[in-house]
């Protein structure tokens, strides 16, 4: 994992997670540029590689054999990953606007999102087909038409493809046979699945020499492929293709593979587009009319290179782009690509045979296909088996931020403040956060009014002034924790949830929050996004809960870091407040939200976790336990704390000690993260695992589970982790439904409470 101490100085965003860019972000990370920062933004944490999804069609492959991990490549790069939709650009301001975050400033940015299906030019396309590309949406697709097949069992099934060149007709094969097997196994008769291809050209593979188009027209043949060829698709109906020619064809199922064009967002850019909606670009891989932008992929048309849409470019254009990148913040000349006029193109059966194409040349068989399948193993490897930095490496990555500035394309004022960035902190108030930095950040942020705040965020006094309503009484906690994910947006937002916990567990109403965050020196313009994007997120998940954000303190620091102090509300009737200590002897115990964050999050630090994994956690620690806590109190919670950093087993022996009794914990029933058993069973941790591991002496029977798999897992550390919570036992199995009902999908119960025995030990485990 790449940790620069360098001030940043300039950003390169690349947009789309496509075969160009994650070349980029493998190059960085073996060289890293000094003073430059990369951001992913997309919308998957897993993008497949092309050349195999065929196979994966076809069931030779798994999904991760065919998919790049993209948290693990950005985490070993050093780089932020983005999960979001580009919906935009501001070439002025020079930023890439989001469907759901704030827009992220660029000084350089690259786009390599693959092209996108142009259904809206055939009438009904969009209703009745289903598209191939974008491709990195494909698996969702494939997998719906997968279930569909499979319940089919009412006379024949057809299934059409559109679009006869190279992807159509290989696709369509791959799905045949994939098929045919699921029909077997599933002992329905293989001849009532029919397939149709239909092209506008006259001819398959029309791009491909006449010897190639021969063996795939003869493959299709023998296979019962029923071929529609000079078939225009212009309208599309429920079940029905309507062609150019007055051919109308039936099909229960369609697959789009072709007519796809630039992404809708680019047209309202002003960057040059050629007339299929792909942006133009030069030799240099640079948008013809704006230097600072750079396209690679099928999205990119090179202005003097007329190229097909074919992967083999995206993969060869990631050296170039990389390269003339770093070149253009160096202010140096770039260097012009210059693609091959043949390239090797390895076109799969489906049945582990290929045939191999380039210019006039072409074979096939069985040994093509093992050598296709060596070729692409061999390039998802560089994806997935991460060598460490080379010497060289090591040493560029650990120059001064100061030698940096001479590379960097910095005016003299960036200069300085980057070499200032990098020198001897000052501590007391000289680490604040400078007063002009630190007021454009807030002062974008849209805090929530409350009238109970008398004085809060906008106003210049010292401390903010709240009114306590009548009957009410405060109820206060503080939290705070280093960034533990490279997206401040997100953290901003697992910040917050995780401070509030404290009060909706108690039956508290949150009122207003007091900020402390600590951002990392550098460019005063990269401080202020960092903390805008921060506190935007923290914003967003305080104005949802109702919590005024009234003030706080912004130092400077060698780590991002965030914390808030939260008051609350709470009835000053002390029966009436939710406490740790009430738990009864017959209640239930339930988990409202899945565990494993403290190991997840552990091995992500070590190229250990999948993308996938990281991702679904993070889904877990932004999502708001406020209204678990309401439905709680409704069906009578006795007592409830949300799990954090002591671990389950630690909160667990928070309750029950003061409610003086003991409790059975069940293993077997307890809610996993994905991911989070794989890792504690390679022995991954958290750094605060062993202190939680003393807690053990709790256990009445540790000795008879410390070999289970899940025993490491209820000391794991939890950061914005469920509600645990004691109900009565006549009303578990409504208030689980309920909970389940408003979004706690997890919810389950995990064990009972138990009349408070001889043993010191409070705890009981079972399986």
């Amino acid at each position: 994992m790449q940790k620069s101490t360098q001030a940043i100085a300039r950003d390169i965003v690349l947009v789309g997670g496509g075969h160009s860019h994650v070349g980029v972000l493998r190059r960085f990370a073996m060289k890293p540029e000094p003073g430059v920062r990369l951001t992913l933004i997309c919308t998957d944490v897993h993008t497949p590689y092309s050349g195999m999804l065929p196979g994966y069609v076809a069931g030779h492959y798994d999904y991760d054999d065919v998919h790049i991990d993209l948290g693990r490549l950005a985490v070993f790069a050093g780089a932020r990953l983005y999960r979001d939709e580009v919906i935009g650009l501001d070439r002025s301001g020079q930023r890439v606007l989001c469907r759901n975050r704030p827009a992220v400033p660029y000084d350089l940015l690259s786009i390599n999102i693959g092209s996108t299906p142009q259904l809206a030019g055939v009438e009904g396309a969009e209703q009745h087909a289903v598209p191939v590309k974008p491709i990195y949406a494909f698996n969702q697709r494939w997998l719906a038409l997968l279930a569909r097949v499979r319940q089919h069992t009412q006379g024949p099934l057809r299934i059409a493809v559109v679009g006869a060149g190279a992807g159509g007709v290989e696709l369509l094969l791959a799905m045949q046979y994939r098929l045919l097997n699921e029909f077997k196994a599933l002992g329905r008769d293989p001849k009532l699945l029919q397939f149709i291809l239909l092209g506008a050209d006259a001819e398959v593979l029309p791009t491909h020499n006449a010897g190639v188009k021969q063996r795939f027209t003869r493959v299709l043949s023998e296979r019962g492929v029923a071929m529609h060829l000079g078939s225009e698709v212009t309208r599309v109906e429920a079940n029905t293709l309507i062609c150019a020619t007055g051919e109308i064809v039936t099909a229960d199922e369609i697959m789009w593979v072709t007519q796809a064009g630039g992404a809708p967002w680019l047209k309202k850019t002003g960057l040059d587009l050629d007339k299929g909606g792909f942006l133009i670009v030069n030799d240099c891989l640079q948008s013809t009319n704006d230097e600072r932008v750079f396209a690679a992929g099928d999205i990119a048309a090179m202005q003097n290179y007329p190229l097909p849409k074919a992967g083999v470019f995206a993969v060869r254009q990631a050296r170039p782009l990389a390269d003339n990148m770093r070149l253009s913040l160096q202010g140096k000349p770039l260097k012009p690509y210059h693609p091959q006029t043949n390239w090797l193109a390895l076109i799969s059966t489906g049945d582990r045979y290929a045939v191999a194409s380039r210019g006039a040349i072409g074979f096939a068989g069985a040994w093509v296909w093992r050598w296709k399948d060596w070729i692409d193993q061999r390039f998802m490897r560089k994806f997935s088996d991460f060598e460490a930095m080379d010497e060289h490496s090591q040493a560029a990555s650990s120059k001064s931020a100061a030698s940096a500035t001479t590379s960097l394309a910095l005016s003299q004022e960036e200069s300085q403040q980057t070499i200032s960035a990098i020198a001897m902190r000052c501590g007391g108030c000289g680490a604040k956060v400078g007063a002009s930095v630190l007021s454009r950040a807030l002062g974008n942020l849209h805090v929530i009014d409350r009238e109970d705040v008398l004085i809060g965020l906008h106003s210049p006094d010292d401390a903010a002034v709240v009114r306590v309503p009548p009957g009410k009484a405060m109820v206060h906690s503080v939290d705070f924790f280093r960034s533990f994910i490279d997206d401040p947006y997100i953290f901003g937002k697992v910040a917050a949830n995780h401070a509030l916990g404290d009060i909706f567990a108690m039956g508290g109403e949150a009122q207003t929050a007091t900020a402390i965050a600590t951002v990392p020196p550098g460019l005063e313009a990269k401080v202020e996004d960092v903390l805008f994007q921060m506190m935007t997120g923290a914003v967003e998940v305080l104005n949802e809960a109702g919590c005024a954000l009234v003030g706080g303190h912004t130092g400077e620091g060698s780590e991002l870091a965030l914390g808030f102090a939260i008051n609350g509300l709470i009835d000053e009737n002390l029966d009436q407040i939710l406490t740790k200590g009430g738990m009864k002897a017959g209640d239930v115990l339930i988990l409202t939200k899945p565990i494993g964050t403290g190991t997840l999050f552990a091995a992500h630090a070590r190229l250990a976790a999948r993308g996938r994994w990281i991702d679904a956690a993070l889904k877990s620690m932004v999502q708001s336990n406020r209204i678990g806590a309401i439905c709680l109190r409704k069906y009578g919670a006795t007592a409830c704390t949300d799990l954090t950093g002591f671990g389950l087993l630690g909160h667990l022996v928070e309750m029950t000690k003061p409610s003086g009794v003991d409790a059975e914990l069940s293993l077997s029933a307890l809610p996993l993260l994905d991911g989070a058993l794989e890792c504690v069973n390679a022995g991954i941790v958290s750094s605060l695992q062993p202190a939680n591991v003393r807690l053990r002496r709790a256990l009445r029977n540790q000795e008879a589970f410390v070999k289970n798999e899940r025993y490491p897992l209820i000391f794991d550390p939890q950061t914005a982790g469920g509600l645990l919570a004691s109900v009565p036992a006549d009303k578990v199995q409504a208030c689980i439904a309920e909970l389940k009902e408003l979004g706690y999908p997890h919810t389950v119960v995990i064990g009972r409470i138990l009349e408070q025995g001889e043993a010191i030990e409070p705890i009981l485990l079972v399986d």
